[in-house]
């Protein structure tokens, strides 16, 4: 009875319990933005080590909704969700208006796509950047970095180079994500085949990108993040489909737990999930790469040199986190992990974590880039981060933890009940059958003749 009422309440219908969470996520996340902070940028650019202090957390309110739902006919349905950001000045350590030194990414970017063409291309490009006074590093607000800002040198690009870039206008690291959707995702509704319930059947219409070099790579794998498949297992591992990362990604069980009274599974990344195709060979489909720990994104990233990682290249190799003064990679502060319910799929407690960094060094020709010894420069590392609470953890709860315990424990009450109700009957037929019940005494008519002996007329005496 159980499993029929858990199908019923988790698969996307609009019946079913967990189809309000699943259109409008309840849970109120937050994106916390942490950025490096860069204390030495002259000395960078004498080929000195970069030294970065952190700064932040910036935290914002994160609103998802979900749009243009429509269910097909082949049991998926296909939407596309909106998130907005708010920012929260009370939970932030920092204004937007804080001014921050970072990487000029457009310049220095632009610096290493340059450094294999021609001399005279590379001596153009210096006078441009030159001409709009675009130099190695900018002191730019945290307000500008985030949602974007006015640069006569991209209207340029987007001039004569209008497919050079992906947006138009401002440029911001997360300009594209504010006010506007992830994509076209169709998923598994599980209403006809429950065994693909929340797996992703296309993203923008396709069921694998091209952005990397394997198959293997490309696959567009698991679920869109927010839901998974019930009646998880020990064995059963997080798959889902970023894309911010333009990749599927898979966590891994790491141990039970409880969340306000909740059994949970927790989930991790694996250490092998930004490794090298050196250290995991199924990861060379990402490559070219550097070393392991940090995911080159630049194919899906207009081609400039970004990476991904854990924050202060946490589960890295040691020499990234060695070759910036001011990072200190820990378990605690920089693991990523999602606490899900077993047996609905549903995450109770969410924390994810990640990285970007910048590729710069000098490129011979590009006066902008000086001595700047090659290194992997953090940009920022951000964490979206939710917990089911108030009266949606009570509904959860109630409606699909303690009524089905509930009900599992009353199917055993009620047959208990019924077997005591079967052994009555039985009981008194076996008591009304006892040697003592007057049913049981032989009436006078039934009772058998006596024994007669033959020397029987002897002893009664001459008849008369």
């Amino acid at each position: 009875m159980m499993t029929v009422t858990t199908e019923e309440n988790v698969r996307i219908d609009p019946g079913s319990l967990s189809f309000s969470m699943w259109k409008e996520i309840p849970i109120p996340f937050y994106f916390s933005a942490y950025f490096f902070d860069i204390i030495n940028p002259d000395e960078i650019l004498k080929g000195e080590k970069p030294q970065v202090r952190e700064r932040g957390p910036y935290v914002y309110r994160e609103f998802r909704h979900k749009r243009n739902i429509t269910f097909n006919d082949n049991d998926t349905v296909s939407y596309r969700e909106y998130r907005n950001f708010q920012f929260q000045p009370d939970m932030s350590n920092g204004l937007e208006s804080d001014y921050i030194v970072m990487p000029n990414i457009l310049a220095l970017g632009a610096s290493v796509m340059m450094e294999d063409r021609p001399m005279s291309l590379k001596l153009i490009m210096t006078l441009i950047f030159t001409t709009f006074n675009q130099r190695a590093f900018m002191n730019r607000t945290v307000g500008e970095i985030m949602w974007g800002y006015e640069d006569p040198f991209i209207q340029l690009i987007n001039k004569y180079f209008p497919d050079m870039f992906p947006f138009k206008g401002k440029f911001g690291l997360f300009a594209e994500l504010n006010n506007s959707d992830s994509g076209l995702f169709t998923v598994y509704t599980g209403i006809k085949n429950f065994s693909r319930i929340h797996l992703v059947d296309k993203w923008n219409g396709i069921s694998k990108v091209n952005y990397w070099h394997s198959d293997q790579c490309n696959m567009i794998n698991g679920t869109s993040g927010q839901m998974w498949a019930p009646f998880m297992t020990p064995e059963y591992s997080l798959e889902f489909y970023s894309p911010e990362a333009c990749r599927s990604m898979k966590l891994v069980y790491e141990a039970q737990g409880t969340f306000a009274g909740i059994p949970t599974y927790r989930f991790k990344a694996p250490d092998t999930l930004f490794a090298n195709g050196t250290v995991y060979p199924p990861n060379e489909g990402f490559c070219p790469c550097l070393e392991s720990g940090v995911q080159n994104v630049s194919t899906c990233r207009f081609n400039a040199p970004l990476f991904l990682s854990h924050p202060h290249f946490y589960n890295a190799d040691s020499v990234l986190a060695q070759a910036v003064l001011g990072l200190d990679p820990s378990e605690k502060e920089h693991s990523l992990f999602l606490d899900i319910h077993p047996v609905t799929g549903i995450p109770m407690n969410v924390s994810v974590k990640l990285q970007l960094s910048l590729y710069i060094k000098a490129v011979k020709g590009i006066g902008q880039t000086g001595q700047i010894k090659p290194v992997v420069l953090p940009l920022l590392w951000f964490e979206e981060r939710g917990s089911m609470e108030g009266k949606t953890l009570e509904m959860f709860y109630t409606q699909l933890v303690l009524l089905p315990r509930v009900m599992r424990y009353a199917q055993y009450v009620l047959l208990a009940v019924g077997c005591v109700l079967l052994l009555i009957p039985i009981v008194y037929h076996m008591r009304s059958q006892g040697p003592d019940s007057p049913e049981s005494q032989p009436s006078p008519a039934a009772q058998p003749p006596p024994l007669l002996s033959p020397y029987a007329p002897l002893l009664q005496g001459p008849q008369q």
